[in-house]
């Protein structure tokens, strides 16, 4: 079944602007709450959490209102990061799990991120099968029917208490000063909590969300102030997260910047040191940079590349039994602790090396040298398929014959916004920012 409403992530879009408004939302609600029933058995429940968007409050009654009107019960958990409802949906035994979230967008966009009763996020079949509901007459339920609301107040703490627990018990923070930016986004109280109770001496930022202030120049996408207040206050490392706590970027105590790759790299290592790196694998998108695949096969570890999304990233896991993976933008998805990517739960593994090892983050951040990447976004009419054009099919393939045997080009159109992205690797820094160029150019022309 062909699915049009869902991208890759979810739902997603400018709040107030279709596909992203209450009506389609509700309806969105509905269809899931029918799709889930399809037993016809009484007892059916959703777990609902979101970020810190002021569209938050909008679209968690949009789908209360959907999910109740099919007979679902609805159990409201508030602003908590995305791994916490993957945690949540699963342990409250949940038939279905919304976090209401656009993760690093900024706040005038929202989206709709759904998670099955085991956990893990929906796969293609049943999101195309959601819709394919929502595009017919929703049966709702009889009035006497009609599912409950209740808020949970203590999900925030369960998701904490949770997180700790993957910490190793032998360790503690004590002694390193650690700067956490939380976007102003869904983990502003329970990533400095975490790490406080863990024993770090804590420099929180982007911990006062006002609605409109979420990933606005700080967390995971922005790391310039976490940068300075790392160097200004003499921290040890800086932890960014993104606006719904999924990714991670780390800094280093000179404020230089670790990547998805970066940290991926240093835990398929530790993990394959010690054993426990199921398959001796590791999963990634295929945005990973070319270094690590070479710096993991000196490892004698394999390297498993899937499209982008850390969805895909989670089902090839699952489908071969891997427990690490995640994607060059900072999701770190370890099955052995979590369903999904946990930028937390990812910072505390890294602070925990860094005990272990006794070793700085300028020693640790970097564990492969890059091979010069870049990428270029190109903004499109979604209404227009410029990928289709004989004109930039001809310089795509001509850009192939010169990175033959020297790089890779790589272009995709983003799941979450109309953009198309040109990527390429190339240790020749002339033809790397030609042969992008040259593809741009034919993108914008057609």
């Amino acid at each position: 079944m062909k699915r049009n409403l869902f991208g890759t992530d979810g739902v997603r879009g400018r709040a107030n602007t279709h596909p992203m408004t209450a009506e389609t939302v509700l309806r969105l609600g509905a269809a899931a709450g029918r799709y889930f029933r399809r037993d016809g058995s009484p007892a059916h429940r959703v777990v609902i959490g979101k970020d810190t968007r002021l569209s938050g409050y909008m679209f968690e009654n949009a789908l209360t209102a959907g999910f109740t009107s099919t007979g679902m019960n609805v159990l409201l958990l508030g602003p908590v990061p995305t791994p916490a409802v993957g945690l949540l949906v699963k342990s409250m035994r949940a038939d279905v799990g919304v976090m209401i979230s656009a993760s690093h967008n900024p706040h005038q966009d929202n989206g709709i991120k759904f998670f099955g009763p085991d956990g893990f996020k929906l796969s293609d079949e049943a999101e195309a099968g959601i819709e394919a509901i929502l595009e017919g007459d929703i049966m709702l339920s009889e009035a006497e029917n009609i599912g409950r609301a209740k808020r949970i107040d203590d999900g925030l703490f369960r998701y904490v208490e949770r997180v700790k627990s993957t910490f190793p018990s032998d360790l503690t923070l004590d002694g390193l000063k650690v700067v956490v930016d939380c976007a102003n986004g869904a983990a502003y109280r329970a990533a400095p909590q975490v790490l406080w109770e863990l024993g770090a001496e804590v420099i929180p930022l982007g911990v006062a969300p006002n609605g409109t202030n979420i990933n606005k120049g700080c967390g995971s996408t922005d790391t310039r102030l976490a940068a300075e207040t790392v160097v200004s206050h003499g921290a040890d490392v800086g932890i960014c997260l993104d606006g719904d706590a999924d990714r991670i970027m780390i800094l280093d105590e000179n404020g230089v910047v670790a990547d998805g790759d970066q940290i991926m790299g240093l835990f398929a290592a530790r993990w394959a040191e010690e054993g426990r790196l199921a398959g001796n694998t590791l999963v990634a998108t295929v945005m990973s940079n070319l270094g690590l695949e070479r710096y993991l096969e000196r490892k004698g570890i394999s390297l498993k590349r899937t499209a982008v999304g850390d969805r895909y990233v989670v089902e090839e896991m699952r489908a071969g039994g891997f427990n690490l993976g995640g994607e060059q933008s900072g999701h770190i998805v370890m099955t052995d602790y979590a369903t999904t990517g946990d930028g937390l739960l990812a910072g505390l593994q890294f602070l925990a090396e860094m005990k272990r090892t006794g070793r700085p983050a300028s020693e640790l951040r970097q564990v492969f040298a890059p091979v010069p990447q870049l990428l270029k976004n190109v903004r499109f009419d979604p209404a227009t398929a410029p990928l289709d054009a004989v004109s930039v099919q001809n310089v795509i393939r001509d850009a192939e014959v010169r990175l033959n045997g020297k790089g890779r080009l790589l272009i995709r159109k983003s799941g979450t916004e109309p953009l198309i992205r040109v990527m390429a690797e190339c240790e020749d820094d002339n033809l790397l920012v030609a042969v992008v160029d040259d593809v741009v150019r034919a993108v914008e022309t057609a």
